[in-house]
């Protein structure tokens, strides 16, 4: 009885033991299942990811290293129509080469967009932006090193040449940011924009009396050096990375998303909708699809003039200011020719004073509420009458020029209010266009719309430099006329993305 009560004890505590390895495996399954998000099917897309982490320490990291791209951009382009006035007086180059100044930088931007953008769908936006951020600092110092206005063309042009990756920061930021936060998220970019022209004018203020351009040139480098520095931190898209068929290097990169915003991982397997053959990503071809042409063409001619505009208030600004200053004109002797610097309209050639950076300043300011204006239309009424209602009040408020023109105070505020419109119609592009494309598409989609961008501003400098001189009334009409073609434009648009998830993949029809 002993020896059987003895075994009976022994088997009790033997299946005691064996519940308590059991109950142990539980307890560790259900801890493992605590820390993750379960997915209904097993299966989930980047998108579904994303949304699942929300947004959080990983975006804002995000926001400030796609934030520094965004303001050497714009430190470059706003230093336009800052050097315009001083290269004129300093070298006595005409209208005709100043504006020619202006636009071989969009020259450069306009032709390497397409090129941008397929090599970043190919190699992806991380190696993009880097190989652009190191082009970019360099050709801006070589820039100011230009011993005559031949050298400054050229330079200034391979300037342009870098700075057209720099739309694939933005591509790169929306790639991570939740269906419900992307538009103002994108949008609120945008404060990098208007705190880079900002801190350019302010530079100036300083730099210019003392140093002179060419010191201004390589201090406007520095945020390309800061985002240079920051590259190697950058992630790789994850929606890039699976459509390229990296899907381990994409859920490396989700769960870096997952940790930094202190979410789980989502539990299953990492899909894509479709397969697309990789000879078959990029092309611009499929920019012409039936179900994306009619979005693509209205999209080239909204983002032109969109840039039209936006360059032309900017350059017209300080057109505008000098007239203000000295009202005497006359017009340009090309007699010299091009490349070939000519003594003519040295009477109104001059240094921009305190005072005209100042007004420039505020000009600039307007972008920020322009920005948060756009915030808070976009996503309660949808992204095309978002459009359609900033390009007509835009539109408007460019009629208001005719009468304020003479009057300083007036003026100033006519366009700062002219900016900022035009300013959130730049933001609000900027969120459609990405939410369009899907992902194989997305780069060269937007790498294109930009690129036509460029095209709209290589135009704008003979209106709002050289036009602008000689007749004021036509000028300001052509631009009243690009921004209510381009809101009609926007009316036709065939697709409403608010609300609603980014493509990952394409499906060709025919």
């Amino acid at each position: 009885m002993e020896s059987s009560s003895s075994g009976y004890q022994n088997l009790d505590e033997s299946d005691r033991r064996i519940s308590n390895v059991f109950a142990a495996k539980k307890q560790a399954q259900d801890f493992e299942m605590s820390n993750v998000t379960v997915v209904p099917d097993e299966t989930y897309t980047v998108a579904q990811a994303v949304d699942a982490f929300g947004f959080g320490r990983f975006q804002v990291k995000l926001s400030l290293f796609t934030g520094l791209c965004w303001m050497a951009d714009s430190m470059e382009t706003t230093i336009l129509s800052i050097l315009s006035p001083t290269l004129q007086y300093e070298w006595q180059i005409t209208h005709f080469q100043q504006a020619l100044a202006t636009t071989v930088v969009f020259m450069g931007m306009m032709l390497s967009l397409p090129f941008w953008g397929c090599f970043s769908d190919k190699f992806g936006r991380k190696t993009a932006l880097t190989l652009c951020s190191v082009l970019l600092f360099y050709f801006g110092i070589l820039s100011s090193m230009s011993p005559n206005y031949t050298w400054l063309l050229i330079l200034r042009g391979l300037v342009g040449f870098a700075i057209g990756c720099s739309p694939q920061s933005v591509t790169l930021y929306a790639e991570f940011l939740p269906c419900k936060q992307r538009a103002k998220c994108v949008v609120l970019l945008d404060c990098f924009w208007a705190l880079g022209a900002c801190f350019e004018v302010l530079l100036a203020l300083i730099v210019m009396p003392t140093l002179g351009w060419k010191w201004l040139l390589v201090l406007s480098t520095a945020p390309l050096l800061g985002f240079a520095c920051v590259c190697p931190w950058l992630p790789e898209s994850a929606k890039y990375l699976v459509t390229n068929g990296q899907t381990d290097k994409a859920i490396d990169t989700l769960k870096k998303v997952a940790h930094d915003n202190g979410k789980p991982m989502l539990l299953g397997r990492l899909v894509v909708d479709d397969v697309v053959l990789e000879e078959k990503r990029g092309r611009f071809t499929d920019l012409l699809l039936p179900q994306l042409r009619v979005s693509s063409i209205l999209l080239w001619f909204i983002w032109l003039v969109c840039a039209f505009c936006y360059y032309g208030i900017v350059l017209m600004s300080t057109g505008l200011f000098e007239s203000n200053n000295n009202n005497r004109t006359c017009s340009s002797n090309l007699v010299g020719g091009i490349f070939k610097t000519v003594q003519s309209c040295t009477a109104e050639s001059h240094y921009l004073t305190t005072r005209d950076y100042i007004d420039l300043l505020w000009t600039t300011l307007a972008e920020f509420p322009g920005i948060f204006a756009t915030i808070f239309v976009i996503d309660r009424f949808g992204r095309k009458i978002t459009l359609v209602f900033q390009f007509t009040l835009f539109a408007i408020t460019l009629i208001l020029l005719f009468q304020y023109a003479k009057n300083r105070v007036l003026l100033t505020i006519t366009l700062f209010l002219a900016r900022g419109i035009i300013a959130g119609v730049f933001q609000a592009i900027y969120v459609y266009t990405p939410e369009v494309y899907p992902t194989p598409l997305r780069s060269i989609g937007v790498g294109t719309c930009s690129a036509m961008a460029r095209l709209g501003a290589m135009v704008t400098p003979y209106v709002a430099q050289v036009l602008l001189k000689s007749s004021f009334n036509t000028s300001i009409i052509i631009y009243i006329t690009a921004a209510l073609l381009a809101a009609i434009a926007s009316s036709l648009l065939p697709i409403e993305t608010k609300g609603k998830d980014m493509k990952e993949e394409y499906v060709e029809k025919d």
